[in-house]
């Protein structure tokens, strides 16, 4: 059987072209995608070789992980259902993650069109009237609710969140919804102004005036009682730490690579608590497209860019670009 996919052939160099998928099993969905949702962050990691998985760093001597089908989150309809497949049916409207795939790297694939899936990572879709696009970055949107999700919150606790990019966006809005005051932390002007206008967040332009802001507005001379990392930069946290109040909490979700080193002597004083969420589970992800049903974990808003799945290496230049635009960036299949 054949599907057509991005593909990343070596560092740095996509095309898009037909791969050969296993014919469909017994617990299989195949799905006819409308939607891909690039996960701007973990998947230029693979693109620049950087990964041999998730979490394991590429080394010198390792196996070099090319080629192979990116990406792990999409939306379309229900064209095929195996016969041990009882939670969807043919034309359901479905969320899914990673497909299969023959001859690359990985037997796993994200952007690949039609997607034979594995019934365990495929979810109906609530008929809400919400454009099905909402849902087609539930993965990533997953990984900020599980960072906002992870540590407890009390009503006007100070939150700060490392990183404008989605998953720093989805924790903060994660975090307010729990009744959180949140700070963004970026760089980006165009990417922190989503946090003022979704009223989830203060946005703040680098971690020394955030220091100096956080000082400055905090009530009651209250401490920080949350930081989450979701860029990997210890060394910021490193910065906001005196701030943090005594059993405090550090969500570390940003990739470390081998510089992921922590002085747990360091957070002990404080007696911080270590939190570092990695991948999905199924309950996770029903308690995110809960969320975007329910309106308050927003995804649409933060779609900066769309791109046919034919020109899924247009929008990789774009991404990669000095300075580039992108935040939200979907592959759009359906073009007809």
């Amino acid at each position: 059987m054949e599907a057509r996919a991005v593909v990343f052939v070596n560092k740095n160099e996509i095309t898009v072209r037909d791969v050969e998928v296993p014919e469909p099993g017994a617990r299989d969905v195949v799905i006819d995608v409308a939607h891909s949702w690039i996960s701007i962050g973990t998947e230029s990691s693979f693109l620049r070789g950087e990964r041999i998985s998730g979490e394991t760093p590429y080394r010198e001597d390792g196996p070099w992980p090319f080629p192979q089908v990116a990406g792990y989150q999409k939306v379309g309809r229900v064209t095929q259902v195996g016969e041990l497949v009882d939670h969807v049916k043919l034309g359901d409207l479905v969320f899914a993650t990673v497909s299969k795939v023959d001859g690359m790297y990985f037997d796993f694939a994200g952007h690949i069109n039609p997607a034979v899936t594995d019934c365990s990572q495929v979810w109906k879709l609530p008929g809400d009237g919400r454009g099905a696009v909402a849902y087609a970055g539930a993965v990533l949107a997953q990984v900020g609710y599980n960072c906002g999700i992870r540590p407890p919150v009390e009503p006007g606790d100070i939150a700060v969140v490392i990183g404008d990019g989605l998953v720093g966006h989805w924790a903060a809005q994660t975090l307010a919804h729990r009744d959180a005051q949140v700070y963004l932390l970026g760089h980006r002007a165009e990417r922190l102004a989503f946090a003022s206008a979704g009223g989830y967040a203060v946005p703040i332009d680098g971690v020394d005036v955030a220091v100096d802001e956080i000082q400055r507005g905090r009530s009651g001379n209250r401490k920080v009682a949350i930081v989450v990392d979701t860029v990997g930069h210890l060394e910021t946290f490193r910065k906001l730490q005196p701030l943090m109040k005594r059993d405090s909490h550090l969500v570390s979700a940003g990739y470390l690579g081998e510089q992921g080193f922590i002085d747990i002597q360091t957070l002990r004083e404080q007696e911080i608590t270590l939190h570092t969420p990695s991948g999905w589970t199924e309950s996770r992800i029903d308690a995110t497209i809960a969320a975007i049903r329910e309106g308050w974990l927003m995804t649409e808003p933060l779609i900066t860019h769309r791109f046919a799945a034919e020109d899924a290496a247009q929008a990789w230049a774009l991404i990669t670009s000095k300075g580039s635009p992108c935040l939200g960036v979907v592959l759009d299949w359906d073009m007809r």
